[in-house]
């Protein structure tokens, strides 16, 4: 069947390039997470935090951390309005906006069945629904805090139940107000009976499809609401849209440099080499001129021969990219990324790159860095090397910085476990054992049943029961990363990628040199000892002057 030039379907795209999934899975499983929102904030650093914003009436609308998580990363991804991203490096942050639209989608479809439900067995008994609502709502104030108070919270359950039956059975009214008082009462209980069941089995989907992408499975995000089947579909349009401008964001080559925090989404710079010494001719030669960027180009191409080593054992692949580094200041609350007739699809021109690399070396003015990245240990380290070539007067100053993002906090890489608590054997009441519990428990239907209603209005579900405010400036990748160097092997990985990346430079740059009749002993020399001194690497917070 033609569908005029427009896909037939979701379209699933492609995980990350060599294999770097675990990290991108880990942040898509937030999303279908039903453990209590206030969880993510174990994930804040020192350099990007999260926030928990209480709603009016939290105790009976609170969002848990997959909703509240799905909501903020679409709102600040997605929205028309939004401030620039940064980039999410070592993931794609399109798959992982597409699985919170899904778990969004899901929950959208239980809550339309938990909608029908609550207004068959809650609307239309509404008197009925407001005493049961009270009741659980005084009990979850006394519960929570202390066993006694949740004894207290189960005892107050019970005692309404109990006066209940009581009055149904004293009922002083009879024909149909009689009717009616009875059905209202008990109509409630009916309508939870049937959310639990519905509640359970959209617990259980979640929760597979969480378990599903930590595993390494293949769970694809269905989202066929991004996928327009017809011109007029201008919603879905515009989604597509969006999702494609945050790839275009993604792919940009314009990164922010914010002091201590080190170049967002790249890490802190934890290592600093500088090669800086004065051009001099050989004698009675004289130097060919050059600028810094005829020298950036033989460092380029040296860059790219990374991987080709004389042992077997050589590099992965690397990404050699030219960047254009704003500064912004530590702490900066949103970036501006900059436009105008040298930028296409946030990409900076060559021309104006090559500009930059030969004008921008002091003074105000953006920076010109040559990078090469490695992204290892499926997604969760990610290795950057920077180069800078500064030219002033007869100084020629070659700098190679590190930067070196860990892995995402262990709280994305939690698998589901069952609900269970620790109990005394009735026999041998100085052992335990574990109590399987409900999948789905009281306080949880109806805390959904009463969400659901207000689905199609996020908004208003916000003030009521609470949101979840994310880190600025915000990226999916380094707001929950965790430091390299508490994992031994990722920091020694990180320490040895210095050294023949520093001699890679080093060696490009005095080749290029003594092309242009300029006496480089000293730069040899210089070389050197800096080979000396990278293989005693360590981390160190090279952004942290003592000053």
């Amino acid at each position: 069947m033609a569908m005029d030039g427009y896909g037939p379907g979701a379209q699933v795209p492609l995980q990350g390039a060599g294999g770097q999934t675990v990290a991108m899975n880990a942040l898509a499983s937030a999303a279908y997470r039903d453990v209590p929102v206030e969880e993510i904030l174990k994930a804040n650093n020192e350099q990007h935090k999260s926030e928990v914003r209480p709603g009016r009436f939290a105790k009976l609308f609170r969002p848990n951390l997959g909703e509240a998580y799905s909501r903020a990363v679409q709102v600040r991804m997605l929205g028309g309005a939004r401030a620039p991203l940064i980039q999410s490096f070592g993931t794609e942050p399109q798959p992982i906006v597409e699985h919170c639209l899904a778990a969004t989608n899901i929950r959208k479809r239980r809550d339309t069945l938990l909608t029908g439900i609550t207004v068959l067995f809650g609307v239309l008994f509404l008197p009925g629904m407001l005493v049961w609502l009270a009741v659980f709502y005084l009990r979850r104030g006394l519960a929570g805090r202390t066993g006694t108070a949740g004894a207290m919270g189960t005892a107050l359950l019970a005692g309404v139940g109990i006066l209940i039956v009581l009055f149904l059975w004293k009922l002083p009214f009879t024909g149909l107000p009689g009717l009616y008082l009875r059905v209202m009462l008990i109509a409630p209980v009916v309508g939870w009976f049937l959310a639990k069941r519905v509640c359970e089995a959209t617990a259980r989907d979640l929760k597979d499809r969480w378990a599903g992408l930590l595993a390494g499975g293949g769970v694809a995000a269905k989202i066929p609401e991004a996928v327009p089947h017809a011109p007029d579909q201008t919603a879905a349009e515009e989604l597509r849209q969006s999702l494609e401008k945050l790839t275009a964001e993604q792919r940009s080559n314009v990164v922010f440099y914010a002091g201590p925090k080190g170049i967002l989404g790249m890490g802190t710079r934890w290592g600093s080499w500088h090669l800086a010494e004065e051009l001099v001719p050989h004698a009675g030669k004289e130097i060919h001129a050059f600028r810094s960027w005829d020298v950036i180009r033989p460092i380029h191409d040296q860059l790219k021969l990374l991987e080709r080593g004389t042992l077997k054992t050589g590099f992965p692949t690397p990404s050699v990219n030219h960047w254009i580094v704003s500064p912004v200041g530590e702490g900066a609350g949103a970036v501006a990324r900059p436009d105008g007739e040298d930028i296409v699809a946030y990409q900076v021109k060559p021309h104006e790159i090559q500009r930059v690399c030969n004008e921008n070396q002091f003074g105000k003015g953006n920076r010109h860095y040559l990078g090469v990245q490695f992204t290892l240990w499926d997604g969760q380290l990610v290795l950057t090397m920077m180069v800078t070539v500064t030219a002033l007067l007869h100084t020629l100053r070659i700098e190679v910085t590190g930067h070196a993002l860990g892995p995402v906090h262990p709280l994305f890489t939690t698998p589901p476990a069952p609900k269970s608590k620790t109990v005394s054997k009735s026999v041998r009441f100085w052992e335990t054992k574990d109590v399987p519990l409900p999948l789905v428990d009281t306080d949880e239907v109806v805390r959904l049943a009463v969400r659901a209603p207000l689905t199609w209005f996020p908004p208003v579900l916000d003030h009521l029961g609470g949101r979840l405010v994310l880190p600025e400036p915000f990226g999916l990748r380094h707001a929950w990363a965790e430091q390299p160097w508490r994992h031994r092997f990722m920091a020694d990985d990180a320490i040895r990628a210095a050294t023949p990346v520093m001699r890679a430079v080093h060696a490009a740059t005095i080749k290029f040199l003594e092309e242009h009749e300029v006496d480089t002993q000293r730069f040899t020399n210089r070389s050197m000892v800096l080979s000396g001194a990278v293989q005693d690497a360590a981390p160190k917070k090279a952004d942290n002057y003592d000053a």
